[in-house]
């Protein structure tokens, strides 16, 4: 797949370009529990900061097994929880024990896709909240967003569990922070953010982005992690799809340089890469932005 050579913009102010520098060397690499993910891993760059999803077919164990395996590996690894996969109190505690005893220090808690919960945690604040009571020895705690919302659930419940969720985690004394789900509508993305900013919310944002993967894999897997919503605003907008499915016409920076002049104000604090495992050539992407 051929790569765009992305140097500095030039319609971009001196303080957006710093500011989308900034983004991609704060960049963590979601990998996918799939046969990919070994060369996934293989093609890491040193120290990177990785997230673990949390696949419905491998389950958490999965999940925590590539985590002690990146952590081995100098990664700083952070794992995916899905609450509507977790049994009850029990196994919330075990994950708790786990944490400890592995020295993880970070999370990222999902309400998850599951059709029906393995348990009571039917969303993520009541599994927070219980986890929260275990021995976790964590520091840090993220939660998603969504800035197109959510195809199964009301945008004004999707405001109150935010909320509710930051409030679990200041409440904890720990560092928190919001991954948007990806989302290729710009103004979508900067018009929720001031209304949440307006509202209260003051967890750092990570900017959910696609990195550089084929586009049809990526129209294929789409609604299956959770980006259906901006899937169809691409559908609807003919020239954003056009644009897409043309050899070459598909760069991560775009989505990248629109959002960097808000960065800032807007307290955007990295990205959250949407590799799907293509973690070779989407480090080759984030070093020509740097250069």
């Amino acid at each position: 797949m051929a790569l765009l050579s992305r140097k500095a913009d030039k319609t971009l102010t001196p303080q957006a370009d710093a500011a989308r520098t900034r983004l991609v060397d704060a960049a963590r690499w979601e990998l996918v529990p799939l046969k990919s993910i070994e060369k996934a891993i293989a093609d890491l760059p040193p120290a990177s900061s990785v997230s673990v999803t949390c696949s419905p077919n491998k389950g958490i164990d999965t999940t925590l097994e590539f985590t002690a395996r990146l952590t081995d590996m100098g990664h700083h690894a952070v794992p995916h929880f899905a609450a509507r996969m977790v049994g009850g109190p029990g196994e919330t505690k075990r994950l708790g024990t786990w944490l400890r005893d592995h020295g993880v220090k970070e999370i990222f808690v999902v309400g998850g896709d599951a059709p029906e919960p393995a348990g009571p945690y039917k969303e993520g604040s009541t599994f927070i909240a219980d986890l929260l009571e275990t021995d976790h020895g964590l520091e840090i705690l993220g939660v998603p967003s969504y800035p197109e919302g959510h195809a199964m659930i009301d945008a004004s419940l999707l405001h109150d569990a935010l909320f509710a969720k930051q409030e679990l985690i200041t409440s904890a004394g720990l560092q928190g922070f919001t991954s948007t789900q990806m989302c290729f509508d710009t103004k979508a993305i900067v018009k929720w953010l001031e209304a949440e900013r307006a509202a209260g919310l003051t967890l750092p944002v990570h900017l959910g982005i696609p990195g550089v993967v084929d586009r049809a894999k990526l129209l294929s897997l789409g609604t299956r992690v959770g980006i259906g919503a901006s899937l169809r605003f691409l559908k609807k907008n003919s020239a954003s799809l056009g644009r897409m499915m043309m050899p070459g016409g598909y760069d991560p920076s775009e989505l990248l340089d629109a959002v960097a002049p808000h960065a800032d104000r807007l307290k955007i604090s990295g990205l959250h890469v949407f590799t799907f495992n293509n973690v070779g050539e989407t480090v080759v992407w984030a070093d020509e932005v740097r250069g």
